[in-house]
C-alpha cells in the first residue's frame, strides 16, 4: 500500500470514529425515573413502535400465546394493578402483557416500549404476588429504556468499529470490546430492574419479599451447572437477592 494511501485510510478512520464520538455523546440524556445518564438515540415512539412490530415474531418462537384466555386475564389483571398503582403510570409507554404457551422455558422479557412476556413455565412455578415480582422486574426494563440503550450503544461501537477497519485493520478487536461492554451493561440493568420492580411492587401494595422467591426459584431451575456470574448477562440470583433487600430497605424507610 502506498504512503498517501495508508495516511488517508487512517484520517478517514479517525474522522468516522470522532463522528461516532461526537453523535454518542449529543445522545445522552438523563431518565427521568433512575436519574441516570444514558446514550438513547430514539424516542418513546419510536421504542413503542419497535416493540410492537417485533412482539408477533417473538410470541411465535415460543409457541404463540397461551390458549387459556383465563390465564391470560390473571396476567393482564395484575400488570394492570402495577401499572396503574406505581412509576410505570407516569411513562409514556404502551404496556402490554403476554402469557406465551412455552411451557419448557422458564423466561420473561419486555421489549422497548412495553410489551412484557412471561412464559408458561415460569408462569406455573408463581403465585400471584410472585408473578407481579416478574412482571415488575421485566416493567422496570421499559422504564430503565434498557433496550433503547443497548441499541444505541451498539450502533456506536459499529460505527467505531468500522472507523478502527478502515484506519488500521482494527475492527474486530474494538467490536470485540464493544461486545464486552454491553455485557457487562446487561448485568447492571438486570440489578436496576430488580430495584425498579421492587419499586413498582411496594407501590401496588404486593409484598416485595416475594421477589426473592422469585429469585430462589430461578437459582433452582438453573441448577448445578449455572455458568459463573461474570459469563452471563444475569447476575447470580445470590446477588441479586442481596441487592433486592437492600431495595425493601431502601423503599420502606
Amino acid at each position: 500500500m502506498r504512503r498517501g494511501s495508508w495516511k488517508i485510510r487512517i484520517l478517514i478512520g479517525v474522522l468516522i470514529i470522532g463522528f461516532a464520538y461526537v453523535q454518542r455523546c449529543s445522545n445522552q440524556e438523563e431518565n427521568p425515573f433512575t436519574g441516570r445518564v444514558q446514550t438513547i438515540n430514539m424516542d418513546s415512539e419510536q421504542e413503542i413502535a419497535i416493540g410492537l412490530q417485533a412482539a408477533p415474531e417473538i410470541a411465535g418462537q415460543h409457541g404463540g400465546l397461551y390458549p387459556d384466555e383465563r390465564l391470560q386475564a390473571v396476567v393482564d389483571a395484575v400488570g394492570k394493578r402495577l401499572v396503574q398503582n406505581s412509576v410505570a403510570r407516569e411513562t409514556p409507554y404502551r404496556y402490554e402483557f403476554h402469557l406465551l404457551a412455552d411451557e419448557r422455558t422458564i423466561n420473561a422479557f419486555a421489549l422497548p416500549g412495553g410489551q412484557v412476556f412471561i412464559t408458561y413455565a415460569l408462569f406455573s412455578k408463581l403465585n400471584e404476588a410472585q408473578l407481579a415480582g416478574v412482571l415488575g422486574h421485566e416493567i422496570g426494563h421499559v422504564i430503565g429504556r434498557h433496550s433503547a440503550e443497548r441499541i444505541a450503544e451498539t450502533d456506536y461501537w459499529k460505527t467505531v468499529a468500522m472507523g478502527a477497519s478502515v484506519g488500521a485493520d482494527m475492527g474486530s478487536v474494538v467490536a470485540s470490546y464493544g461486545q464486552n461492554t454491553l455485557l457487562q451493561n446487561g448485568r447492571e440493568d438486570e440489578l436496576e430492574s430488580d430495584e425498579l420492580g421492587v419499586l413498582c411492587m411496594i407501590q401496588a401494595n404486593y409484598p416485595p419479599e416475594e421477589l426473592i422467591a422469585v429469585m430462589q426459584i430461578l437459582k433452582k431451575a438453573a441448577g448445578p451447572d449455572r455458568p459463573p456470574e461474570f459469563q452471563s448477562t444475569h447476575p447470580d440470583p445470590d446477588n441479586r437477592i442481596r441487592r433486592i433487600r437492600d431495595a425493601i430497605a431502601k423503599y420502606r424507610s
